[in-house]
């Protein structure tokens, strides 16, 4: 089958800008070349990520991948044929991944939000069987920034941490990996007030409404101070002596660590069964998912800052 198709639908743009402006469904791309070490996917749902309208808006250039160009990271569906290197996947297997190893070096040129994408081996995972395409989409880049951050901040059993953004894609997993997988003493998060109840029931034992607090003025200081929102300066003042800031929000400010993910599916295979048991749950935006025809809408939901967990794009034709 796979061997028949050479053009695709996608959502794509040929010039930087406003996704409402520049983003447009095209139904006749050209297939992907497939590399030794890469699989085809017939895409079933994709996740969007501020990366996604940053670089659409051109704050990449230098190193992105040429234009006209299909966005999109986070992809759950079945593979479809396989290069002659890959070991892990066999035709029709269901994965997940976030396509991009390198965030910000020459991403795929077409990306999740087409209906075929590609992916090299070693960015994907297995999809778990408890979890629909959807929830699987909603995971790859968000879970794997959380746990490297973690992982980088050398957060482990019996230490506190402070998540700012705590309802956000990266915060809510970086709650819930703490508390589940890393066995955190203490878990304090921020959020609006209307986010605060699920703060709570993904682990957090201090919630705190931005709108109403100071989290910099608590007496109470951290080991570790996840920022996902770019309040590194104040992330300082909520630091224990010795602790550590981590940030995903780029200059960032020395001495906190500041990264860029590294996409593995190695990630994804070690969280398996938490995924699986239910200790660490998938979260969807409640307006997700958003069809394949509202991929513009999705993107200016995800533009105002106010979505809760993941806006996911679903089905994919």
């Amino acid at each position: 089958m796979a061997d028949s198709i050479t053009t695709i639908k996608a959502w794509t743009y040929s010039e930087y800008g406003n996704s409402v402006d520049v983003l447009k469904f095209d139904p006749n791309v050209a297939l992907p070349d497939l590399k030794d070490d890469q699989v085809l996917i017939k895409v079933a749902a994709a996740s969007l990520n501020p990366i996604d309208y940053k670089r659409l808006n051109g704050a990449f250039k230098a190193s992105d991948s040429p234009l006209p160009t299909a966005p999109g990271y986070d992809v759950s569906g079945v593979v479809v044929k396989v290069g002659s290197e890959v070991k892990k996947f066999k035709v029709g297997d269901e994965v997940y991944g976030d396509i991009n190893e390198k965030a910000l070096e020459h991403p795929k040129v077409i990306g999740s939000l087409a209906e075929y994408t590609t992916a090299e081996e070693k960015v994907l995972a297995h999809k778990p069987e408890n979890l629909s395409f959807a929830e699987a989409a909603s995971l790859p880049l968000a879970i794997e920034t959380a746990y490297e951050g973690l992982e980088r901040s050398g957060f482990s059993a019996g230490k506190s941490i402070l998540v700012l953004g705590g309802a956000g894609g990266v915060g809510t997993h970086v709650i819930q990996l703490a508390k589940h997988v890393f066995g955190a003493s203490r878990v304090a998060a921020t959020s609006s007030t209307k986010k605060l109840e699920l703060l709570s029931k993904l682990g957090a034992d201090l919630p705190i409404d931005y709108t109403k607090e100071n989290f910099e003025d608590l007496t109470e200081k951290f080991d570790v101070v996840f920022d996902t929102v770019g309040e590194t300066e104040k992330a300082f003042k909520a630091q224990k002596e010795g602790g550590k800031v981590v940030t995903i929000v780029p200059p960032g400010i020395p001495p906190a660590i500041v990264f860029i993910l590294t996409s593995t599916g190695a990630i994804l295979e070690k969280l398996k069964p938490y995924l699986e048991s239910g200790k660490v749950k998938p979260v969807l935006d409640p307006k997700s998912p958003f069809p394949f025809s509202q991929a513009v809408e999705a993107f200016s939901y995800l533009e105002t800052g106010r979505a809760t967990g993941k806006v996911v794009i679903y089905p994919i034709p």
